[in-house]
């Protein structure tokens, strides 16, 4: 018997007791054969609706989106025809987060490195009140330019006076907190907090921490260098538990016996009294900074685009981040980031909400897809191009893209190819299709960047 018609009696077979209450099954027997002899059963457009994704039937030439995760799907490796089932041991649940990497698009070529981390991977520090967890080029080692931090204060808990080799970023993820600063003219800076928020310390300014509100705080952080490590942080409490007290004594003017409890060790993160408002919290030597080290973030006008908004923060508006430059993207349900590149940076996502596929396109006939879903980070290495997709058409995508840069640049392929030559434009992608040509020219025809893009096409 010829082998291929064998496999059809077999699927034909399984098929039949497959079958779920819910429809979930292989292919009917006529698609199946159709299948194996390679002969598309209709257009590729009404296969791909009647066939469910991650079946030995299903073919998809344009490599559409799933939503394993919204649509309730378990991605298996099928895809056009080809592969089989996982018979080996599995992560079910990692699988349906990641269903690109389960059946990868076939444009994907190449063996470019892992671009993806978790945040629910990551260690997590558990420390009074409060834990701390990082992600780095040790997590993550394409994360070369920056590294993440995500903390977490009780209400009251201090995230101790301390400073760093590098220049800390952070976004407010939820809650309230105070910071502190002094600047190296001597003037001091105290602010709250609260959702959307960034503060920016340079490098070596001291600073702290305080979760206020009834459930604290929770932020993300930012360090322009990707070996940063949160061990590595200058402690007060640390330092003068490394200094002798006869030194401590003669520094301070007061007897060294006066420094017998001291802490014989970090604090770190601890349980502090509840603060008063700025105003009674100000010492009497106070002088105000001319700096200022924090800005609302979210209360920006935003970029409004025809598939979600963008807000970008950078130098030009939060002058004292020199090395950080960020922009909040909402990309809406269906929508996409259009195709674009960064040409100064490294852009190190960070996922708020909802899910998303992203392809990195990195030269030489190499491309990866990665997918992500809230809390994790993702990079992309300066120069590739990329996209970010919204898996979802029910959940907004809520992102952040940041760059250890004194400005956010972009290049959208839209606007480089509506601003080129119709001639060569044609020339290079449809020159032997004149129809499709003209339809694409079309619709290039604005040139005008659409950063987060809406579906719009039948």
């Amino acid at each position: 018997m010829d082998p291929k018609i064998g496999r059809y009696f077999l699927w034909l077979i399984i098929g039949l007791a497959c079958t779920t209450s819910s429809g979930n099954a292989y292919p009917a027997p006529d698609k199946a054969y159709q299948q194996l002899l390679r002969v598309p059963a209709s257009t590729p457009s009404k296969y791909f609706s009647e066939n469910k994704p991650f079946t030995p039937g299903h073919h998809d030439p344009y490599d559409h989106k799933v939503d394993s995760v919204g649509q309730g799907l378990q991605p298996l490796p099928f895809r056009n025809g080809d592969g089989t089932t996982v018979m080996g041991p599995r992560n079910k649940d990692r699988e349906r987060q990641n269903p690109d990497l389960v059946r990868p698009p076939s444009t994907d070529h190449g063996s470019l490195p892992n671009m993806r981390w978790s945040f629910a991977d990551s260690h997590i520090r558990i420390e009074e009140g409060g834990w701390t967890r990082q992600t780095t080029i040790r997590e993550l080692p394409t994360s070369k330019e920056l590294a993440g931090v995500n903390m977490r204060l009780d209400e009251g808990v201090i995230r101790e006076l301390h400073w760093h080799t590098e220049a800390e970023w952070a976004y407010m993820l939820a809650g309230k907190a105070r910071v502190t600063g002094l600047d190296t003219e001597g003037g001091s800076f105290m602010e709250d907090v609260e959702e959307g928020d960034l503060w920016y310390f340079p490098a070596g300014h001291p600073h702290s921490i305080q979760g206020l509100s009834p459930n604290g705080t929770e932020f993300l952080l930012i360090f322009d260098d990707g070996n940063f490590s949160e061990e590595s942080t200058f402690l007060l409490t640390d330092w003068l538990a490394h200094t002798p007290k006869s030194v401590l004594g003669e520094n301070f003017r007061i007897p060294p016996e006066l420094f017998k409890s001291i802490p014989d060790s970090e604090k770190y993160i601890f349980q502090g009294s509840l603060p008063n408002s700025i105003e009674g919290e100000k010492p009497r030597g106070f002088k105000k900074s001319k700096h200022r080290f924090t800005h609302k973030m979210l209360a920006q006008d935003p970029v409004v685009t025809s598939g979600g908004e963008v807000r970008i923060t950078d130098s030009t508006i939060f002058p004292i981040s020199k090395t950080i430059a960020a922009a909040h993207v909402k990309i809406q349900p269906g929508a996409m980031r259009e195709m674009h590149w960064h040409p100064n940076a490294d852009e190190w996502s960070y996922f708020k909400k909802g899910r998303a596929r992203v392809t990195i396109f990195a030269a030489e006939g190499n491309a990866r897809t990665f997918d992500y879903v809230a809390g994790d980070v993702g990079i992309v290495p300066k120069n590739m191009g990329h996209f970010v997709e919204n898996l979802s058409d029910d959940e907004p995508i809520e992102m952040l893209e940041i760059f250890r840069a004194e400005k956010f640049q972009d290049f959208s392929l839209f606007q480089w190819l509506g601003e080129t030559p119709r001639r060569m434009v044609a020339e290079h992608i449809f020159a032997e299709d004149e129809k499709a040509a003209k339809k694409f020219l079309k619709q290039i025809g604005d040139a005008e960047k659409d950063p987060v893009r809406s579906k719009n096409y039948d």
